[in-house]
């Protein structure tokens, strides 16, 4: 063992001294057999051990963990300082009925004529309907839930008899389906919508709980080993204002990967291009809504899993600050990086989703101490003058660390927008340590989800988990205790580092991948694949927000020269959620005119 390093504390850190390192990571890439013989030899006794330490040792992560004298204290969640309160906001009552915070939602968005949209006028080429859009034709009587319901069923039927398969839902029961629809159709009928959501349709991924259905998490036995009694705290909510759930979305395999590959059900594919990957690990929840079958869906996120599907198929996705929503009811409910959130085709719509969601649970009240919910005044005047008055962080090594400049030079032209337009201010940063925290996360995501499941895995069911799933269990299991300290140890240090960024910014604005969709191998479609540079590229800029809780958003800012999606992230404070949904709407109303018509686009609003 070489000499132990002994790290500085955080606060004498010199940060003029931190020089950007490009992420290199040593693991092979593999798919087929060659895969299959791989975590065979993993899972043996001797070899076993022996492999995982190589890549380990290769990675440095036991000269990181182990051989690295950190002088914080452990934070094993994330413990966030006092906040001051966000300009121009309208405070929400998280003990309040959903229904009433999606009123006060509504209220706070500008103004928008569904009528003129729906008759064409000035409407750009390509636009999703927004559900404003939907809550228009119902009232106007030009459609029914029932109605839109049987032009979904038929799309879906035809996502389920696709060769090789691809499905977008994991569970899906047309009757359910067709009896919500038939319910929120009567209370139109009656005069009496709950919401504006009454009659919206939205996707769950398979690791949060939506009675009657099962939650599989994407695996062929979880079900057996968990019932499902009722629905997930935020499912609830939605549940309340009317929402209609057509099933349960497609997903990798226990949230475990960031492609969306999954041979247990079929790979979901990417809407903009059949032959890519969605990013993972929401790939369902993600597809079906830029296919434009649903206006929404909820998805988990634990190290990008909202935000990386939702840049590579060209939608809004958000993380929220960990604890603002109650991850009750979902199978990562107990580990200390996952959050809930919502994904759509559009701001307003991410709003509307959220403002019905949230509410933090009574332990995450006590322990988080969160500030009130707050949503941004968009219909106000002042709105452009607290836009003027932002100020947004870049590290620009880290952000041009990208595997096509097109990514980068997208982001960067939609940034120079803003500050043009609106006055915001361009403030150049130093995100330190990042290696340490890529690692950290590591540990704490794997840690806890190799707890959280290990009588199962112990049971036999290991066996029948996919192989790209087997290869990360494998290297979970080498973590001990010790290394699961000095990754909480890091995060303490890494917390100091981002709260001391934000008394000079108010977000930090990264691409949201460092690549657009990745093509999907053939011979990844029967045993899976693992690809540890396709990862780190996918994860490069979204760990941040899950090893230290913060909220972010990935807002779509337009197309490679390929064709395919890229996607611009805003990250902001502890509970200033409301701050990067206002600077995300300022960024959407500038990339306005440029979103284009996915390959695969379902009009399942206009029934014919």
């Amino acid at each position: 063992m070489g000499k132990k390093l002994v790290m500085v504390p955080a606060k004498d850190l010199d940060l003029s001294a931190v020089e950007y390192k490009p992420e290199v990571i040593q693991a092979p890439h593999l798919t087929g057999l060659g895969f299959k013989l791989f975590v065979n030899l993993l899972e043996a006794p001797v070899i076993g051990s022996l492999i995982i330490s190589y890549l380990k040792k290769q990675n440095k992560m036991d000269e990181m963990l182990r051989n690295t004298e950190i002088p914080e204290a452990p934070m094993f969640k994330p413990e966030f300082p006092p906040q001051e309160p966000e300009p121009g906001m309208v405070l929400v009552d998280e003990d309040g009925k959903p229904e009433d915070r999606v009123e006060s939602a509504l209220k706070c968005l500008p103004h928008y004529d569904p009528a003129s949209c729906w008759n064409g006028d000035s409407a750009p080429s390509f636009r999703y309907w927004k559900i404003r859009d939907y809550a228009h034709a119902y009232r106007s009587k030009i459609v029914t839930p029932s109605m839109v319901a049987e032009h979904i069923i038929s799309v879906i039927e035809e996502f389920q008899k696709k060769n090789p398969m691809a499905p977008l839902l994991i569970s899906f029961d047309e009757e359910e389906v067709r009896k919500q629809a038939a319910a929120s159709t009567r209370r139109l009928e009656e005069g009496n919508p709950i919401s504006i959501l009454d009659g919206i349709f939205i996707a769950i991924k398979d690791d949060i709980d939506c009675y009657p259905h099962l939650s599989k998490g994407a695996t062929t036995w979880m079900h057996e080993v968990r019932s499902v009694n009722r629905d997930a705290v935020c499912v609830s909510r939605l549940r309340s204002c009317g929402v209609i759930f057509v099933g349960k979305a497609n997903m990798h395999e226990l949230g475990m990967g960031t492609t969306g590959n999954n041979p247990n059900y079929g790979t979901t594919r990417n809407p903009h291009a059949f032959e890519r990957y969605t990013g993972g690990s929401s790939s369902g929840p993600a597809a079906i809504v830029a296919s434009g079958i649903c206006s929404a869906a909820l998805g988990t996120d634990g190290g990008g899993s909202v935000r990386i599907p939702s840049s590579l198929c060209g939608i809004v996705g958000l993380k929220t600050t960990y604890g603002r929503t109650d991850i009750g009811g979902s199978i990562c409910d107990s580990g200390t990086v996952e959050i809930i959130g919502p994904m759509a085709s559009s701001m307003e719509d991410v709003i509307l989703v959220y403002a019905a969601m949230l509410g933090s649970s009574p332990a995450d009240r006590i322990c988080l101490n969160p500030s009130p919910p707050c949503l941004p005044n968009l219909s106000s005047y002042g709105n452009t003058d607290i836009l003027g008055s932002l100020r947004l962080g870049k590290y620009t090594a880290w952000f041009n660390d990208v595997h096509s400049t097109d990514i980068s030079d997208k982001c960067e032209d939609i940034l120079n927008l803003l500050s043009k337009t609106h006055g915001c201010e361009m403030v150049e940063i130093v995100v330190p340590e990042l290696d340490e925290m890529r690692i950290a996360h590591l540990v704490s995501i794997g840690s806890e989800t190799q707890c959280s499941l290990n009588h199962d895995i112990e049971d036999g069911k290991g066996k029948r988990l996919t192989y790209d799933t087997r290869t990360s269990f494998a290297l979970f299991r080498s973590f001990s205790a010790a290394d699961y300290v000095a990754a909480q140890c890091f995060r303490r240090r890494l917390m100091y580092h981002h709260m001391e960024i934000f008394k000079k910014v108010d977000v930090i604005v990264t691409p949201t991948t460092g690549m657009t969709a990745p093509k999907i191998p053939p011979s990844a479609l029967k045993y899976g694949e693992t690809d540890m540079q396709v990862a780190a590229y996918l994860m490069r800029f979204v760990i941040a927000a899950n090893l230290l809780g913060l909220p972010a958003i990935s807002i779509p800012v337009g197309y490679d020269k390929q064709g395919l999606p890229i996607g611009l992230q805003i990250i902001g404070r502890p509970w200033a959620e409301a701050t990067i949904l206002r600077l995300a709407s300022a960024v959407e109303e500038l990339c306005g005119m440029s979103k284009k018509q996915p390959e695969s686009f379902y009009d399942v609003l206009r029934t014919k």
